[in-house]
């Protein structure tokens, strides 16, 4: 199975910094690197996808689906709490960094939080993460993430009888795609990120060689679309630490989010597995 690669975090991070596949900045001083010198993730195994809508026996599941938006299979790993019926259940999408896939999310303590949620009394819901492309937008490569979230991902989770995605939550380059997603679809209940991945400058963003130009960066950077964001509905996490900081820290003055939280952590495995308890209980009582 592949390592997690490493986010995009700006000439602050070295490859023993970078533990998850939140993002291999581009540009020379970033390096993809997450999970250097530990075992790969172990998971439950890929199984085929059902023909016909039916209910998922597993609280954790990974499969392989065909999108024609992306034009290549990608991984569909889908986390629900142990113990509960799955029919109905609404969905959270996660979306993952750069250089990492959905199986990311089965190394953070995705279930783990979950269960809590339920213990804690609040409605049972899933998580659901697919394979995403670099900032998760579609740069000229034929290779759009944002259409296969729109227009694929509600019909794999209907051949599942979940409900479509209500609400969304990213990582790092993930926090990026999930705040370019909620400007077009104001209807998500619930929108988390953590250590998001935003520019502050054509540069900035330039030095990740991803968007083939200035005019296109503008069109899906985040912090120039602020006004189109839900701040009722949105809550931002980001460690002091983290190179992305001054960018979270601009986007939360911007925005000013239901929740902004600020505290000691790295742009690591570490600081997201620590905060993803917090994470799925905002998304919760929202859902609720």
């Amino acid at each position: 199975m592949r390592r997690r690669g490493a986010e995009d975090a700006g000439h602050a991070l070295n490859r023993r910094d970078l533990l998850l596949g939140a993002a291999a900045l581009g540009g020379s001083a970033l390096l993809s690197a997450c999970g250097a010198g530990k075992a790969p993730l172990v998971g439950p195994p890929t199984v085929a996808p059902p023909t016909t809508p039916t209910p998922l026996t597993e609280a954790v599941t990974v499969q392989k689906m065909r999108s024609a938006a992306r034009n290549r299979d990608v991984n569909l790993v889908i986390i629900a709490p142990d113990g509960v019926s799955r029919v109905g259940m609404p969905v959270c999408v996660a979306l993952h960094g750069r250089g990492a896939d959905a199986r990311t999310f089965l190394d953070l303590g995705v279930q783990n939080a979950l269960n809590q949620v339920v213990a804690a009394g609040l409605p049972a819901f899933a998580v659901a993460s697919v394979d995403g492309a670099d900032y998760w937008v579609d740069v000229g490569k034929g290779d759009d993430p944002q259409r296969m979230l729109s227009e694929e991902l509600p019909g794999w989770l209907a051949k599942r009888q979940l409900r479509p995605p209500s609400a969304m939550f990213g990582i790092s380059m993930g926090g990026f795609g999930t705040l370019r997603y909620a400007r077009e679809h104001k209807n998500l209940k619930a929108v988390a990120v953590a250590s998001a991945a935003l520019f502050v400058s054509w540069p900035d963003a330039k030095s990740r060689k991803v968007f083939a130009d200035r005019e296109q960066w503008e069109s899906h950077e985040p912090l120039l679309h602020v006004g189109d964001l839900p701040a009722s509905s949105t809550g931002v996490w980001c460690g002091n630490s983290d190179p992305f900081a001054r960018a979270d820290r601009k986007l939360i003055k911007a925005l000013d989010p239901a929740v902004a939280r600020m505290t000691p952590g790295e742009h690591n495995e570490d600081y997201w597995r620590g905060i993803m308890p917090e994470m799925m209980k905002f998304v919760g009582e929202r859902l609720a």
